[in-house]
């Protein structure tokens, strides 16, 4: 008996499937048709709306055209190109984009797509979000490469040296400042850390000031080696007469003493490294001219005293000036007057000497 109610019931079964089956097959043409009429809609909607389509794309044509035309013929631009050649391309570029983004929002708004236009800035704006933070580092060295170009610390072709690296500047990008070193070697320096390491621009003033020291043996006379290789420096091309060449004692020893040498050169005429070799020649070799030598390498004892041995030349009574150096008073003058964005500092005068009660 059970057996044949399962008979039954999967007879029963088998017979719902089928008509079920046969629903949807009844029912199958039905929905090709349904999809077929959407589908013709919409290319009868698409051929109603191809006019404005084709107007929308000459708008987006026409508003890439036009921010080129108007970013070459801005005269603001040309005016900030012939100081800052990075802002006006940067400027160029927004000028650009921001014509071209009126124009694709103007065709979205001609094709009543105002809901996509919303969900387009929503979605850049997230993106925008998540971007800035995946590529923290890029961000940083383009904003750095932008206030770089606003504050010019360098110029092209200028002797600088950030943090341990000294080079001479190539050109500065969205992304790094790129340096060729003094070995010739190609270096580029990420802008965040340009901006924020201590630079110092060899070039920024064209006088600039060497020295070096030679050493000088007891039993001469100090004061007429300083100033023969005075002397000597001031006979050099390239060294300058003001400020003058200079010497004083760097320091003592038993032997003798380290003279050390100063003097300056204008960079824009003359190189540093050449010109302070030259006078280190001239300087040498006027000593030696006059008798003055280095201090002996190998220790001498000496057995017998003779007059020639009895005592060391005598320096002279004169003093020498000791008088405060001014050289560098009317180069930072001049600096001071050049800088643009105002002095923080308030030019005070000199501390008058205490009075005694």
């Amino acid at each position: 008996m059970v057996a044949v109610m399962d008979v039954r019931s999967i007879a029963s079964a088998g017979l719902a499937m089928a008509l079920s089956g046969s629903a949807h097959a009844a029912r199958l043409p039905a929905q090709f048709g349904k999809a077929f009429e959407q589908v013709e809609a919409k290319l009868v909607k698409l051929v109603v709306n191809a006019p404005l389509l084709v107007l929308a794309v000459l708008i987006v044509l026409f508003s890439l055209w036009l921010g080129g035309f108007v970013s070459r013929r801005m005269r603001l631009l040309t005016r900030i190109s012939r100081s800052n050649p990075y802002m006006d391309g940067l400027l160029r570029s927004i000028v650009k984009a921001m014509i071209a983004l009126a124009g694709v929002l103007v065709a979205l708004n001609l094709l009543n797509a105002t809901a996509l236009v919303s969900a387009v800035l929503g979605s850049a704006g997230v993106v925008g979000l998540v971007l800035g933070f995946a590529f923290k580092d890029i961000a940083e060295n383009y904003v750095a490469g932008v206030l770089l170009s606003l504050r010019q610390p360098f110029a092209p072709g200028d002797h600088v040296r950030i943090d341990s690296h000294e080079g001479k500047v190539v050109a500065l990008t969205s992304r790094a400042t790129v340096l060729m070193t003094m070995d010739g070697n190609n270096l580029q320096l990420p802008n965040g850390l340009v901006f924020k390491s201590v630079l110092l621009n060899y070039s920024r003033n064209p006088k600039r000031r060497f020295d070096f020291e030679t050493n000088v043996d007891a039993r001469a006379s100090w004061l007429q080696a300083m100033d023969i290789g005075v002397a000597a420096m001031a006979g050099v091309e390239g060294v300058l007469a003001q400020p003058a060449p200079s010497a004083q004692i760097r320091s003592l020893s038993n032997d003798g003493a380290a003279l050390q040498f100063s003097g300056w050169v204008d960079q824009t005429h003359n190189d540093l490294g050449r010109t302070r070799s030259e006078a280190m020649r001239r300087v040498r070799k006027a000593l030696r001219g006059a008798g003055i030598t280095p201090p002996e390498a190998v220790s001498k004892v000496v057995l017998v005293r003779t007059e020639a041995d009895a005592g060391h030349v005598h320096e002279a009574e004169a003093a020498r000036d000791t008088s405060v150096d001014r050289a560098l008073d009317a180069q930072v003058g001049h600096a001071r007057h050049q800088e643009d964005g105002g002095d923080l500092l308030n030019a005070t005068a000199p501390p008058q000497p205490l009075q005694s009660p």
